[in-house]
């Protein structure tokens, strides 16, 4: 009887053992995935200048390019501005602090937003105010 309960321990030890080694290749896999995705949609807005929207039974996950663009988009761009000589514009923007930089892409947005409304004729004083807005965080937040 003894037996069968140490073997039923074994068991049930080497199933938690599984079952967290399991959840660990679950996590892992996930984030791998979620990362190219969020990889796959940066380089479809860049190239398509829209947004790509995840299937519909997806409403849980709410990714902003925002801090996280900036840190991986500064990570890929090194080793890619290493190697071309012209890339040494770059550097001088990396000194400036994170808000100031998330501000001025913000700013780069906003401004080919309007230059887009202006060019399909649409009505541009909201995209213009929003320009200003960003203008003046800009002010704001100072010289980097």
């Amino acid at each position: 009887m003894s037996d069968i309960i140490s073997e039923y321990q074994k068991w049930k030890q080497q199933g938690e053992d599984i079952r967290a080694q399991a959840k660990h290749a679950m996590e892992l896999r996930f984030r791998e995935l979620l990362g190219e995705a969020v990889a796959i949609s940066e380089e479809y807005r860049a190239d398509f200048g829209g947004a790509l929207k995840p299937p519909a039974p997806v409403t849980a996950f709410r990714y902003k390019a925002g801090a996280h663009k900036a840190k991986k988009a500064a990570v890929k761009a090194k080793p890619k501005a290493a190697a071309p000589a012209p890339a040494k514009v770059e550097p001088p923007a990396s000194k400036a602090s994170p808000k100031v930089t998330g501000l001025q892409k913000r700013l780069a947005a906003a401004r080919k937003k309007l230059d887009d409304a202006k060019v399909a004729g649409t009505p541009t004083r909201l995209l213009e105010d929003r320009v200003y807005e960003i203008e003046d965080e800009l002010r704001l937040a100072g010289p980097a």
